[in-house]
């Protein structure tokens, strides 16, 4: 009983992780109709947020360094939900209604951040500030470059119009590659060195979620970071809901949801909602990586060993339901652990008459083998209710 009380309780703990990356996704996917397979990098930027504040804050000392985490949370919120923001502005806002374009571009921007982790520099920094720096002051420069142009040659037409325009898109280009190759040509290690590399990072959880709990008249000791990661996820899910069911936002959210040409109609500025949705999707993931720190290293790949499972987290709990997205994530969570662990196996073992049923759970006993049956299992259950557990009725389920 203690093996299995232990085991389902790290399952919840696991299941908790997929819950708050899954409910990124049940907002963006379930609620938008984008398919972001680089949910899973948004999560990766959050976890090496974490390691970024760790280090930020180990000069401090105690009690300071133990207090690191806390400000590593909201951190990873702001920085996952600004990458999501630049995405949808940049990507998503000219792909929706358009599943499968969205996939192939947020698959390309994934592979763009897994390298952008691996090969990022001061010298890498610089040439994408000096880029950003352009781009944003394009404006003026294209007035600049009117004003100039009508001086000396006079109005211009409409074709040079637009090559007038295209000007300071060159410029970013030409001046950042050059700064870029001038620096990594001096060869100086602090501009060239590579701020986190292709090996996974450790993080050291603070004092306070390393102390194991004993539970009385059981013979187990219960994780504290586990159950800080599951205190994490309520209020993530409590948050969320408040959200999308009290505030005005979230009520903008829902109508340009169930009807976009009817909430424009009204008032409702669809491209605001849309860029607010992405992002409090996006800041989720971040808040994932950061729970996902006190389970393991952090890597470049981190994000694509979650984001399958988020996916199935969603289609099994119902597209757009959270209440669905969390018990579809408590029960692979779970259920994933459970057969990793051998737990089952250890429970079924004692008993002669099951051995059969024991040698078959024991080949898929290993965690690659237990993914193999989870996702056999979602597969069967999708042939009875392809809709989730708890799918949408009436109008919306129509759109």
């Amino acid at each position: 009983m203690s093996l299995f009380l232990e085991s389902l309780f790290n399952g919840i703990s696991i299941g908790s992780v997929l819950l708050i990356s899954a409910l990124g996704l049940a907002i963006v996917f379930g609620l938008m109709g984008v398919i972001n397979l680089a949910h899973g990098e948004l999560m990766m930027l959050g976890a090496y947020t974490t390691f970024v504040v760790q280090n930020l804050f180990k000069p401090l000392g105690d009690p300071w360094f133990n207090l690191y985490f806390i400000v590593a949370i909201p951190c990873a919120f702001v920085v996952s939900a600004l990458m999501g923001l630049l995405l949808e502005r940049g990507v998503i806002r000219y792909l929706y209604g358009r599943p499968l374009e969205t996939l192939l571009a947020t698959w390309g921007v994934s592979l763009i951040l897994i390298q952008f982790v691996r090969s990022v520099n001061w010298s890498l920094m610089i040439g994408v500030i000096l880029f950003l720096t352009i781009i944003i002051c394009q404006k003026p420069i294209i007035k600049l470059i009117n004003k100039i142009y009508i001086l000396q040659l006079g109005n211009p037409t409409e074709k040079i119009k637009t090559w007038l325009n295209k000007i300071p898109l060159f410029l970013a280009i030409i001046f950042a590659s050059i700064s870029v190759f001038a620096i990594n040509y001096s060869k100086q290690d602090f501009f060239i060195k590579p701020w986190f590399g292709a090996v996974n990072l450790n993080v050291t959880a603070p004092v306070w979620l390393r102390s194991p709990i004993k539970v009385p008249g059981l013979d187990f000791q219960i994780s504290s970071s586990r159950i800080f990661i599951i205190i994490l996820t309520v209020i993530c899910i409590a948050v969320i809901y408040w959200f999308l069911n009290r505030s005005n936002w979230g009520l903008r959210i829902r109508a340009v949801t169930q009807n976009r040409t009817m909430s424009a109609c009204l008032g409702i500025p669809t491209r605001q909602v849309d860029a607010i949705t992405f992002a409090i999707g996006s800041g989720l993931a971040g808040i994932a990586g950061c729970a996902i720190t006190l389970l393991g290293s952090v890597g470049p790949n981190t994000g694509q060993n979650y984001i399958i499972d988020a996916f199935m987290v969603v289609v099994v709990g119902g597209v757009g339901n959270l209440f669905g997205t969390v018990v579809a994530a408590l029960a692979i969570g779970t259920i994933d652990y459970l057969l990793g662990s051998s737990t089952i196996v250890a429970l079924l073992t004692p008993l002669e008459f099951l051995k059969p049923l024991t040698e078959f759970f024991t080949f898929f006993s290993s965690s690659n083998m237990a993914k193999v049956m989870v996702f056999a299992l979602i597969i069967s259950f999708l042939q009875i209710k392809p809709a989730g557990l708890f799918p949408q009725k009436g109008r919306t389920a129509e759109l």
